[in-house]
C-alpha cells in the first residue's frame, strides 16, 4: 500500500517543490525524477515528502536547533520555523565563530545546523563541520553534498517551496515531539511561512 503523502500532490506542485535547475551533479542524481525536454529536471514527489519526514524526526530529537539562510526569500519561512519549533535562526550574513569560538557573543551549542543551500550558505556549512555538528540541507539538484548528513532534496530557488518545507516540518516536528497529535492541532498557516513577495 503507498504511503500517504503529507499533504495533497496537488499542493505540493502548486508549492513548485518538484523543480530542480537546469544543472545537476551526481550527488543529487538519485533524487531527480526526469529532465525535461528543456533541460528543466523534474524531482522525485515521494523523496521530497520522505526526507521531509525523516529530516523531521532527526530535528525533533536535537534540542538546540540553528537554522540559517543568507538567502531573502527564505527569510519569513526560518524565522517562523525557529519560533514554533524553539530553535535559533540566523538571516542573513552567518558571522565566522558563531559555532567555533566561545568567546564570540553570537556562539551558539548547536546540536544540528540546517541550512537552506549548500553553496548560498557554505560559512555555516563550514563552520558546523569545523564544530564536527550534524548537518541538514535542502538541495537542488545543482547542489554538491559533500559534508550534507542528510539531503532535503527540493527547489531551494523559490519561496514558496521553501516556505512549504518550513511549514511541513514545523508541523511534523510539533507531532514528533507530542506537542500536537494531528494535523489539525497545527495553527498555523503555509501562508504565516510565505512572507511578502
Amino acid at each position: 500500500m503507498p504511503v500517504k503523502l503529507l499533504i495533497p500532490r496537488k499542493d505540493y506542485l502548486a508549492s513548485g517543490i518538484c523543480f530542480g535547475a537546469k544543472t545537476k551533479t551526481k550527488d543529487m542524481k538519485e533524487f531527480i525524477y526526469k529532465t525535461r525536454p528543456d533541460g528543466l529536471t523534474i524531482l522525485n514527489l515521494k523523496k521530497i515528502d520522505e526526507r521531509i519526514r525523516i529530516a523531521a524526526r532527526f530535528l525533533a530529537r536535537n534540542k538546540n536547533i540553528l537554522v540559517a539562510t543568507r538567502k531573502k526569500i527564505a527569510k519569513e519561512a526560518v524565522e517562523k520555523f525557529a519560533e514554533i519549533v524553539n530553535a535559533k535562526a540566523f538571516v542573513g550574513r552567518f558571522l565566522p565563530g558563531t559555532l567555533t569560538n566561545p568567546n564570540s557573543e553570537y556562539f551558539y551549542e548547536a546540536d544540528v545546523v540546517f541550512i537552506t543551500d549548500p553553496l548560498t550558505d557554505k560559512r555555516a556549512l563550514q563552520e558546523a563541520v569545523k564544530a564536527r555538528v550534524p548537518i541538514v540541507a535542502i538541495c537542488n539538484t545543482s547542489n554538491e553534498t559533500k559534508y550534507v548528513d542528510l539531503v532535503i532534496p527540493a527547489n531551494n530557488r523559490g519561496r514558496k517551496s521553501l516556505a512549504m518545507i518550513f511549514y511541513l516540518l514545523a508541523r511534523e516536528i510539533l507531532k514528533e515531539r507530542g506537542e500536537i497529535k494531528s494535523d489539525e492541532e497545527f495553527k498555523y498557516k503555509l501562508e504565516d511561512f510565505v512572507g511578502k513577495e
